[in-house]
């Protein structure tokens, strides 16, 4: 492993030439990750004229989008840029603009997405921040995308990928209180108009490929796990089969950091030693203390630590050095790299610690545990997001939920800044919780038509 100077990506802007090679070349793109999937758009109103007020400057909007599987943001740009359009006509929505939106995204996507990311994501609008250190550039971007307009801004109040499209695990706050902030400015600057997150949630459906590949991927786990024909691994119901499974990747994690079983607590409880343990492990690795703050401050502040050692900030930061600080540069880098091994588990099992589904839950949900349990043991053997399997859906369902109006609730907000983004995050967790539950029950109306 080297060390290599930093990444550097332009400043954000919208490129014609870009938007053509995206238009010729995203839909087989996104065959990595939704096969020939169907997009079905509905809440479609809420999303028809949220875009109509904002790209008019009537409004400003902050599109709040669920990351359950990772392709969503791909999804929804290529969705918003060469579909809406043409949808909120048939409705006879027209824009004043022709529909764009600019994402969000972490600085370390251009280092791990490589050369395409890197030419397309600026290119697109796109404006990169740090999770875990001060960006008063990437923040003061933010903010004037918001304030100025026209284009909506998509941020996942996920933070990351959350492995899970019925349950909500985690909302971050930043979306709410940039939303409450620009709010605030546009405000005192005499404008008078509101500041909207939009809630936007993904539904993966599947048909009889999905439920075909779903054994094959079973199958595979019980083969990495040397379970596959064993004893009576091959009569157990499927619920049996993914708990032995589970149990064989968990144990194999707790020999991995020391940890004695207790099967007398319960799985999640288990998963928590393990994180604290990866956490532990890292920070010795590293050579720094991250205690006294919660997983994901520790989780975020050790990755950013690890992508500086590998790309060294600065982008002269290794000219001029001797071969022997250069060396001492690349351990370093290799020893940032396997502590990422380590981190790359604690990323995805914190959100791997719900029930098991039973034998009788719908087929998305037993299909996205399976996926799961592959990541459980991907992640085990030191692997990371590339590595995962998706089983390609039939069906993708967009569910947009109507916006909150930020500029409303100003006057909390000023009051008590706390509880109003609380409230608000509470809100916003409420809507994508029913678009849940309406992606369910139109789909066991339709199965069972």
């Amino acid at each position: 492993m080297s060390a290599y100077p930093d990444i550097k990506v332009p400043e954000p802007r919208i490129s014609k030439i870009i938007i053509f090679l995206v238009k010729i070349l995203a839909r087989l793109y996104l065959f990595l990750f939704l096969g020939v999937a169907r997009v079905i758009l509905r809440g479609e109103k809420n999303l028809f004229f949220a875009f109509k007020r904002a790209l008019s400057g009537e409004s400003r909007c902050i599109l709040a989008f669920r990351h359950p599987n990772g392709g969503e943001p791909q999804l929804l740009a290529w969705f918003i840029i060469f579909k809406l359009t043409r949808l909120a006509a048939k409705a006879g929505v027209s824009f004043a603009l022709k529909p764009h939106v600019c994402f969000v995204y972490g600085y370390e996507v251009v280092r791990w997405g490589g050369a395409m990311a890197r030419l397309v994501m600026p290119r697109l609008g796109a404006m990169p921040v740090h999770h875990s250190k001060l960006d008063s550039r990437g923040m003061a971007r933010i903010y004037d995308a918001i304030i100025k307009g026209p284009y909506p801004l998509a941020i996942a109040p996920e933070g990351q990928v959350s492995y899970t499209s019925d349950d909500i695990p985690r909302l971050e706050q930043g979306p709410v209180r940039i939303g409450f902030h620009a709010a605030s400015r546009l405000v005192k600057a005499g404008e008078t108009c509101p500041v909207e997150v939009l809630p936007v949630s993904f539904h993966f459906r599947y048909g009889k490929w999905g439920k075909m590949t779903l054994e094959m991927l079973l199958k595979r786990i019980e083969r990495y796990t040397a379970l596959k024909g064993q004893g009576k691994q091959s009569s157990l119901s499927f619920t049996g089969r993914i708990e032995k499974c589970r149990e064989h990747i968990l144990e194999a994690n707790e020999r991995r950091y020391g940890i004695s079983p207790d099967k007398s607590r319960s799985f999640s409880e288990r998963v928590d030693a393990v994180i604290e343990a990866a956490l532990g492990y890292t920070e010795r690795i590293l050579g720094v203390k991250s205690g006294g703050k919660d997983i994901f401050s520790r989780l975020y502040f050790l990755r950013q630590l690890c992508w500086d050692r590998i790309f060294l900030p600065g982008r002269d930061s290794l000219k001029g050095r001797s071969r022997v600080d250069r060396a001492a540069a690349d351990l370093r880098a290799g020893e940032a790299w396997y502590a990422g091994r380590h981190l790359e588990l604690i990323d995805f099992v914190w959100y791997f610690r719900g029930a098991l589904p039973s034998e009788d839950a719908s087929m998305h949900i037993k299909i996205e545990y399976v996926q799961n349990l592959w990541d459980f043991a991907n992640r085990s053997m030191g692997g990371a997001y590339s590595n995962r399997i998706n089983i390609f859906p039939r069906r993708v369902i967009i569910q947009v939920a109507p916006p909150l109006n930020l500029t409303e609730r100003l006057p909390d907000y000023h009051q008590d800044k706390k509880n109003a983004i609380l409230k608000a995050i509470s809100d916003l967790k409420d809507a994508y919780i029913g678009c849940i539950q309406t992606v369910n029950n139109n789909e066991n109306r339709r199965d069972g038509s």
